[in-house]
């Protein structure tokens, strides 16, 4: 059985690359479960006092002023100022990246703009004038409701600063507002994170991403516990909170449209939906990927070494993602969604015997995966609970198609 390479290689150059991300690496601190490319410039510092923030943003510019002109450009669709924390930028220094990538690759009519925020690292004048510069859609690190978690976490905010960030925010007519939680905390109880999910309904805000706790390595967290060991909840505590923000959530009005993700009607995050359709998109700053031609590339994660990078041309290093990682990257990011893969578009981008192999391998996991309508997709919330175990039986799937094409 064998994966079509050609058919592959041609329908992903044929795709649009209408979607940007710029990193913006800056946090007064570090959380403790953060393993993202930042610069920690402590409590007093922001775009308009700090020379570590111009710098990086001159560079920044000199990057995407660098960027080589596609075949075919289209207007940028979306755009997604990540972090670090991006609401420490100006709202002046926002315009000069926002008139950088139009200047370079316009934006189109009614582009997404998402920029991630952290509660009291901005004031109403401010979201007033990023709403004016062009920002159309803020995500807010709330993550608890719960003084003490949030200090166990390493955050900088408060509860009570949730409350006046999304006074602000709804002052300032930005009308597009999503919501971050974690669960699975040290400490953290099943009571306390319904109770953050009550906090988080009532508010209602038009978008809520709900992650699990990820133990990365090198992060503080990561150092310090073992997952599913105290004071981290057990593993069936774990998956009792992701059962409870599905159904509290769904019977709030949300739509659980991703793994970890739920909407109001009309306000799914466009821009992530390019990641999880595999799509391709732009990456601008230190750490940023990119997903071009078939290639995925990433800048370096330091400031010194992506300063060096960008000065000496920007030059990228890469070989175009093989047919076998192209069909699991497609399984693995699109099974997020609720809505799962086309069977039809799998057919025609790798050939219908390696969409007959994936659907016949995954026939033990039936409890967790569905055919329904010519899509696979996982179900709500068991499928996505084990989605690991899902695709590990794709991964080996794969392996065979590709050791006996």
């Amino acid at each position: 059985m064998v994966i079509d390479k050609e058919r592959s290689r041609t329908s992903f150059r044929d795709r649009e690359i209408t979607s940007a991300y710029v990193h913006i690496p800056f946090c007064r601190r570090r959380c403790y479960y953060c393993d993202f490319p930042v610069s920690i410039l402590g409590d007093r510092s922001r775009g308009e006092n700090s020379g570590a923030i111009a710098q990086y943003l001159d560079i920044l510019l000199q990057e995407i002023a660098a960027f080589p002109l596609l075949s075919s450009p289209k207007p940028l669709k979306t755009v997604f100022f990540g972090g670090g924390t991006p609401s420490l930028l100006s709202v002046a220094q926002v315009e000069r990246v926002l008139g950088a990538l139009e200047c370079r690759f316009t934006l189109a009519g009614g582009c997404e703009v998402s920029m991630e925020m952290d509660p009291a690292t901005f004031d109403l004048e401010q979201v007033k004038g990023l709403a004016a510069a062009g920002v159309t859609r803020v995500s807010l690190g709330g993550q608890a409701f719960q003084d003490e978690l949030l200090q166990r976490c390493g955050r900088t905010h408060r509860a009570r600063d949730i409350f006046e960030a999304f006074d602000a925010l709804h002052r300032g007519e930005i009308v597009n507002i999503s919501l971050d939680l974690i669960s699975g905390l040290p400490e953290q109880t099943l009571a306390q994170w319904e109770e953050s999910l009550e906090e988080a309904i009532a508010l209602s805000p038009q978008h809520l991403s709900c992650y699990d706790l990820v133990l990365e390595p090198v992060t503080a967290f990561g150092k310090q516990f073992s997952p599913g060991e105290k004071p981290l909840p057990d593993d069936e505590t774990a998956a009792q909170m992701y059962r409870l923000g599905s159904e509290r959530l769904r019977s709030a009005g949300y739509e659980h449209y991703e793994i970890s993700n739920y909407a109001q009607k009309g306000f799914q995050c466009r821009h992530n939906r390019v990641y999880w359709e595999n799509r391709p998109y732009l990456g601008f700053g230190m750490g940023a990927a990119s997903y071009v031609e078939g290639r995925r590339f990433a800048r370096a994660r330091t400031r010194k070494e992506y300063f060096a990078w960008v000065e000496g041309g920007c030059a990228v290093e890469g070989s175009v993602t093989g047919a076998r990682d192209r069909l699991c990257e497609t399984l693995m990011l699109g099974l997020r969604l609720a809505e799962g893969v086309s069977l039809g578009e799998m057919g025609e981008r790798f050939g219908e015997g390696a969409v007959e192999a994936i659907v016949s391998g995954l026939e033990r996991h039936r409890a967790w995966v569905e055919v329904k309508e010519n899509r696979l997709r996982l179900s709500d919330p068991e499928g996505f609970l084990f989605s690991n175990q899902v695709l590990a039986e794709v991964f080996r799937i794969a392996d065979a198609i590709a050791i006996s094409a």
